[in-house]
């Protein structure tokens, strides 16, 4: 453990509702008979949201924790005009959050909705101006997401990983096509997330950016963390390159499901195997531990292998249907929902919260 595990263990102490249990575990074993778990989701941008959509449908206690790395399109523009925090990643999973009644649905098209002209608001999504505004209103980007989690009436909250807007940097080998063997530091979430290259590793400056308090107390006081799905390297991984936010993964006694992608995404991990994500997970963050690894059943051509991988981690794999019937690598929000109680029931150290 690094030298911040103090402080996290004082967080620890200071978040409220976690009384010691006989066998270690923090308030699981006072839980009220019918109360739900309490999640936290990990990640950022389609994936994220696709879990979102899920979990809410079993959970009344879940907080998003969203990446900040993104450079591209309308958060990045006003990312670059105005120095804030990329909005877009939370805007999504703020959308995620919404209801199904008229309320909610209407809010997330509102919030959802992009302009369309041939002048400066062209690609600007409405709920990143929203967000935006509020944050100079306010001064606190966590309070800010509050209150529009409140006007959407979302189920769930929404963090910022980290307090500062972060830059992606990618080690990739093959970036430049006439350079096939070369290794070249590529930089921007939106140039990693499509080079035509094999990503290596990537890293984040500043390259010990801080933790937002609530996301850490947030992972320390769950019952369970879901990490992925998304974008690797740019939505998954930065996570575990947080020191603080990565400290706070290895000493929370809440159990841990890594949720993998349907398939692999162009540029970033075109030919990746289930198991290949978890090497790169694990070269990223050695230390770290789980305890379920989610993939949708015809996903894995060899599952033998990808058991190996997960045990790496003391990680089960557990194998269902999540994709839509479409055929599209997209996941189905209520296959993934009966997914996710499953593991909770299954897995819990605890009797069903339902």
């Amino acid at each position: 453990m690094t030298a911040r595990t103090p402080r996290l263990s004082r967080l620890r102490r200071l978040t409220p509702g976690r009384g010691e249990d006989g066998a270690g575990r923090s308030g699981r074993s006072g839980r009220r008979r019918g109360a739900t778990p309490k999640v936290v989701a990990l990640g950022g941008g389609q994936g994220l949201s696709a879990s979102l959509a899920a979990l809410r449908r079993i959970t009344g206690d879940l907080t998003a924790v969203v990446t900040v790395a993104d450079d591209g399109g309308s958060s990045g523009r006003l990312r670059e005009e105005l120095g804030v925090l990329p909005p877009g990643d939370l805007r999504k999973a703020l959308a995620a959050l919404c209801g199904d009644d008229d309320w909610g649905q209407t809010w997330a098209r509102v919030i959802q909705h992009r302009f369309q002209s041939e002048g400066d608001l062209h690609g600007h999504a409405v709920g990143n101006l929203l967000i935006v505004a509020l944050w100079e209103q306010l001064g606190d980007p966590v309070q800010a997401l509050d209150l529009v989690g409140k006007l959407l009436g979302a189920q769930g909250r929404v963090l910022p990983m980290s307090a500062v807007p972060l830059e992606l940097q990618a080690l990739v080998r093959g970036h430049d096509p006439a350079r096939p063997e070369d290794v070249d530091t590529v930089r921007g979430q939106a140039t990693v997330a499509l080079t035509p290259g094999e990503v290596l590793s990537v890293q984040v400056v500043p390259g010990d950016p801080p933790a937002v308090p609530e996301a850490v107390a947030a992972v320390l006081d769950a019952d369970w963390v879901v990490l992925g799905p998304g974008s690797w390297f740019s939505s998954v991984i930065p996570h575990l390159l947080v020191p603080e936010l990565l400290d706070a993964l290895m000493e929370t006694k809440a159990r841990r499901v890594l949720s993998l992608n349907l398939a692999p995404q162009p540029g970033e991990t075109e030919g990746f195997s289930p198991q290949r994500h978890l090497e790169v997970l694990a070269r990223h963050a050695p230390k770290l531990a789980l305890d379920v690894v989610l993939a949708d059943e015809a996903a894995v051509p060899d599952r033998e292998s990808l058991a190996d991988a997960a045990k790496r981690f003391g990680a089960a794999v557990e194998l269902a249907p999540v994709a839509r019937q479409d055929g599209s690598p997209k996941h189905d929000p209520e296959l993934l929902a009966a997914a996710y109680d499953r593991i909770f029931r299954m897995h819990g150290r605890i009797g069903p919260w339902r």
